[in-house]
């Protein structure tokens, strides 16, 4: 038999469960609104580069192009430095193969790929960077596990700050999809967007993309894709088609005075000078600028005294320094390509070359 104390028991077993099942869900929810409106990833710091910073390309075994490729910044690649054109580099920088410079950017990359790695907390985003939030992404560290790809449009935000850094971080891969784009609003800057990748790195055909790729392994950019950034890779190759990769530099941070600066005004004097008479001079020099026995420096190379700087004693541009020619830098590569008689490359039909040292 049941007694009427025990029906009088259930209701108040029951109302507590449900209160607390329903005390349970409104946390929960609370929880993921308070999720939701956080509008900033964890603060990122600006990657401490090195000597990486002049690179554009940098490998561990070597780079290998096809097609025309335009590169705005250094090249090279360390401890194998060997280059394979089966197309046409068009360089604005210095080429190094396995020489000092491209031994000490590698050991800078190490600390860089590090630095990278290491910030945080990151917030984890989805693999696919296009299925953001209205696929935009203020400065943060942002993080997945598992890899990081890129099938659509994405925005990085600076909100304002020219310094604002951008850190992702990639468990695996990082691959972007043909004609996928990145753009930089709110003062964002590439020179602070920085792409920590565990193995490799794909850029897809006619991809646009932003920033430095620190990749543990290769990197791959496909026919026509476009980079404003570099392209640094730890322990493998890079491999170019018909690309154009430029080192990005930052933007000189404007002034943060508010008033202009004025200057007293000069006051002349109440009487004024008067100067002596001019004094004839005994006889005018009538060697000509640029004659023989001149003793004005020569440009390009030319010889001493010569007009228009002369004859150029080289034997052509080389286009070694930043701001060169736009030809092949020079630099330390052995070049093991194929090269298209009369390219650019060899100006005399060789199959290959060796660039002397800059």
């Amino acid at each position: 038999m049941t007694s009427v104390l025990d029906h009088g028991r259930q209701p108040t077993r029951t109302t507590w469960l449900a209160g607390g099942v329903a005390s349970t869900i409104l946390l929960a929810a609370v929880g993921l609104i308070s999720t939701a409106g956080t509008a900033e990833a964890a603060a990122a710091t600006a990657v401490p580069q090195g000597t990486t910073q002049s690179f554009a390309v940098l490998a561990a075994t070597g780079i290998t192009n096809t097609g025309t490729t335009t590169i705005n910044g250094d090249t090279g690649s360390f401890p194998d430095a060997s280059l394979t054109d089966n197309g046409t580099i068009v360089q604005t920088g210095v080429a190094r193969g396995g020489d000092g410079v491209a031994q000490q950017a590698q050991s800078d990359l190490d600390v860089a790929y590090l630095d990278t790695a290491g910030q945080g907390p990151a917030d984890q985003v989805p693999a696919d960077l296009a299925d953001v939030d209205a696929r935009t992404l203020v400065p943060g560290v942002y993080t997945n596990p598992t890899s990081l790809s890129l099938t659509g449009p994405l925005t990085l935000d600076a909100q304002g700050d020219p310094t604002a850094v951008f850190v992702f971080q990639s468990g695996s891969t990082l691959i972007t999809a043909s004609d996928s784009t990145i753009t930089l609003i709110g003062g964002a800057q590439a020179c602070n967007v920085f792409w920590q990748v565990t193995s490799s790195a794909t850029l897809g055909t006619n991809s646009t993309f932003v920033g430095t790729v620190y990749a543990n392994t290769a990197i791959e950019a496909q026919t026509g894709a476009v980079v404003q950034g570099r392209l640094l890779a730890r322990n493998a190759a890079v491999t170019l088609d018909s690309n154009v990769i430029t080192a990005p530099a930052c933007a000189t941070t404007p002034p943060t005075s508010s008033a202009p600066v004025t200057t007293a005004p000069v006051t002349t004097s109440a009487a004024p000078t008067t100067s002596a008479a001019p004094t004839t001079p005994a006889g005018p020099t009538t060697t000509p600028a640029g004659g023989p026995g001149s003793p004005s420096s020569t440009a390009g190379g030319g010889t001493s005294g010569t007009p228009g700087g002369g004859t150029p004693t080289g034997a052509g541009p080389t286009g070694g320094n930043a701001g060169g020619n736009g030809t092949r830098g020079t630099g330390v590569f052995s070049q093991v390509g194929t090269v298209p008689v009369g390219s650019v490359d060899t100006g005399d039909g060789s199959a290959a070359e060796t660039p002397s040292l800059p």
